[in-house]
């Protein structure tokens, strides 16, 4: 679960983490009434959406007059912002944050995320802040500072003096830094965060850090600790279809293609979607129903599925272990008949009660085509899709 910015920072603030002072607003005359109470002479406007390349897309303005502010906030809200990271389609900017602009020197890149190769929480800093960490990962693997924490003791204070001075940092700075990393470890630790990330945090002209902007990923598994966390989910800025399949206990996430997949098993799955891609289509979907999946949640997946306009034909690949072969059989009969399915639906079903399941497909006088094994199958859905095109 991705929180916006201005949520990020109000986090921050809770744990001692320097950020500047600014006000989200949703239209453009609070925009300017929070200018004015901010003060100055010049005002950051930024477009709050899920997404990291804000900037390049024209999601982040500096402004220096309060109609303009108003002006710009009037602009952005309402509109969709498309950046390298978001879909064609863009995503939604419902609210902005009006910022004061701070005093650049120097702009870093601080990190704190869990490695799976070494099982260890890594706080990550570069003195190269502002740009994309893959970037910089990619060309200048050494300007990058991993500091793994043992999960005994945390992060350590001698840790954070060798970032420090990693980063070159001297004064008010280098001691502000110990405070800043101890903070984000521990928000970290608190909240079942997966990622948190300043890019960047800067150090100004008066010499002390600050995070003019923030990061954070929720773990999805742990959100349910945090009820005030899960409060802020903005189900604006995510997929319409992944909000509803998740509300199904269905895991789901929209492709490109047009031949839609809905397969028990994660694992199975990617294999379906492979063979479907060596067979010369495209997937549409990854729709896992889960290992134990029912009638009924076969029936929310088609109906997930039928709301993707680009879908051309649908691969049910089914192993019956946990579930009976039938039940499923009987949930696509059912979803069939509630949806009034038009799109040709080929399956594949195996395992448990596997020759009843396809009996009572073969039978029901719809549109489905039994597949003998998952390479005919994938074959089958290929050629549907190709046909209907």
């Amino acid at each position: 679960m991705n929180l916006h910015e201005f949520q990020a920072k109000q986090l921050f603030s809770r744990y001692g983490i320097p950020t500047p002072e600014g006000q989200v607003v949703t239209s453009g005359s609070q925009a300017r009434q929070a200018a004015e109470q901010l003060g100055g002479k010049l005002w950051v406007v930024k477009a709050q959406v899920h997404s990291g390349g804000r900037g390049k897309a024209g999601g982040v303005r500096i402004i220096d007059t309060l109609d303009g502010v108003a002006d710009a906030a009037y602009d952005l809200l309402g509109r969709r912002l498309v950046t390298h990271q978001t879909l064609k389609h863009g995503l939604p900017i419902n609210q902005v944050l009006v910022e004061q602009p701070s005093s650049i020197q120097r702009e870093l890149y601080i990190a704190i995320l869990v490695d799976r190769i070494s099982q260890r929480i890594v706080c990550m800093v570069s003195a190269q802040g502002g740009m994309d960490i893959e970037l910089v990962a990619s060309k200048d693997p050494e300007a990058i500072l991993n500091l793994f924490i043992d999960p005994i003791v945390g992060l350590q204070t001698y840790q954070c003096r060798r970032a420090g001075f990693f980063l070159d940092l001297q004064g008010e700075a280098f001691k502000q830094l110990q405070h800043v990393m101890q903070g984000l470890y521990q928000l970290f630790i608190d909240n079942d965060v997966h990622l948190v990330e300043i890019n960047p945090l800067v150090v100004t002209d008066k010499n002390e850090l600050l995070a003019v902007d923030a990061k954070l990923n929720l773990d999805d598994n742990g959100v349910f600790r945090h009820s005030e966390l899960a409060a802020m989910f903005d189900p604006a800025q995510e997929d319409e279809a992944e909000v509803v399949a998740q509300q199904h206990g269905l895991n789901y996430i929209s492709l490109d293609g047009e031949v839609a997949c809905m397969v028990n098993g994660a694992g199975l799955a990617m294999a379906t979607m492979d063979l479907i891609k060596q067979e010369g289509g495209q997937p549409a979907n990854f729709l896992d129903v889960g290992g134990g999946t029912t009638a009924e949640r076969v029936a929310h997946a088609f109906k997930l599925i039928m709301s993707d306009t680009k879908v051309k034909s649908i691969l049910v690949n089914i192993f019956g272990g946990i579930v009976r072969c039938d039940l499923i059989a009987e949930g696509i009969i059912q979803a069939a008949k509630e949806i009034g399915l038009s799109l040709p639906v080929i399956v594949r079903l195996e395992g448990t009660n596997a020759e009843l399941g396809r009996e009572l497909l073969t039978n029901s006088l719809m549109t489905i085509r039994v597949a003998d094994n998952l390479t005919d199958a994938a074959r089958q859905a290929v050629f549907a899709a190709k046909e209907a095109k």
